[in-house]
């Protein structure tokens, strides 16, 4: 397992579709690229704004490869591997560390409502199968599990290549409580955009974001005042942000941001269903705020 440690600043990046609905895969790699340009120091391919539930493995492969080949070493991929099937997971994060990426990403398994001790078996299998650093997704409102301190502490303190977790609970005395069972040296991502400097403040390491895909550099701007110790402009960027931010969640991610996408001439395509475009008020609400903040 690699030594180097994790950035601070990654997007889950969305994939984009062409007008058939197959991936737009020359899209993804100028996408990517762009997003590394604009400050992000990785990439989680194939989560939950990649619209995951949608691709067939295949699909996911293709696009960890394309789009390592295109980043190179210049940043980090971080595939995401998980599901709510076990054995699927397996299968997927053993050939997905054959594509060459950086690291894995394992979601809570979704819909069937494992246990605390179904989930820390779950995660102990997968991560068992590869070398690669894993990311931990906690994301109760999309899966229905909450992954508790206690278990995430376990995996923390017994798999060695378990090194983080993006915690998108939403819930910061739950991530408070996290800090003080994890190891020091485990990194913990705020899961929300809006979350990232409050998250910050309690310890935590960085953010796994949305909002990066159109503000990479303000995100990064506002992470390293906080480090800096020039916590009142730290405040003020994250107050700049954080009606831009709220519009990007205006209905279901990735939904607006591929919208915001849209508006700014980038990759973004279609969605998939059961995810249909933007609304026109919901196109209003993004616009506007993209407006206030010199983006269109």
């Amino acid at each position: 397992m690699t030594e180097k440690k994790l950035p601070r600043l990654l997007t889950a990046m969305i994939t984009p579709f062409k007008d058939d609905l197959s991936i737009d895969f020359e899209g993804a790699q100028k996408l990517a690229l762009q997003l590394i340009e604009d400050g992000n120091e990785g990439l989680v391919i194939a989560g939950t704004t990649g619209e995951t539930p949608n691709l067939s493995m295949q699909e996911k492969l293709d696009l960890y490869k394309v789009i390592k080949d295109a980043v190179g070493s210049r940043g980090w991929i971080i595939a995401g591997t998980g599901s709510n099937s076990t054995m699927d997971s397996v299968r997927l994060t053993e050939k997905a560390v054959q594509t060459g990426v950086d690291g894995i990403m394992l979601v809570t398994p979704y819909y069937n409502k494992p246990s605390q001790e179904g989930l820390y078996q779950h995660f102990k299998t997968i991560a068992s199968v590869t070398e690669l650093p894993v990311i931990l997704y906690n994301v109760p409102g999309r899966t229905s599990v909450n992954v508790l301190p206690d278990t995430i502490a376990k995996l923390a303190n017994t798999i060695p290549n378990i090194i983080a977790v993006k915690e998108a609970c939403g819930n910061l005395d739950q991530v408070s409580l996290l800090k003080t069972v994890v190891p020091d040296d485990f990194y913990v991502y705020s899961g929300d955009d809006s979350l990232t400097l409050p998250m910050l403040a309690v310890g935590c390491y960085g953010i796994i974001s949305v909002a990066a895909h159109i503000v990479a550099k303000e995100m990064r701007e506002m992470i390293d005042a906080y480090l800096e110790g020039d916590v009142k402009k730290a405040s003020q960027l994250h107050l700049k942000l954080f009606p831009l931010i709220k519009a990007l969640f205006v209905t279901t991610n990735p939904v607006p941001v591929k919208k915001a996408l849209a508006l700014l001439d980038r990759p973004s395509g279609k969605l998939r269903l059961p995810l249909v475009e933007a609304s026109s008020s919901e196109t209003q609400i993004i616009s506007e705020a993209m407006k206030r903040v010199g983006l269109i």
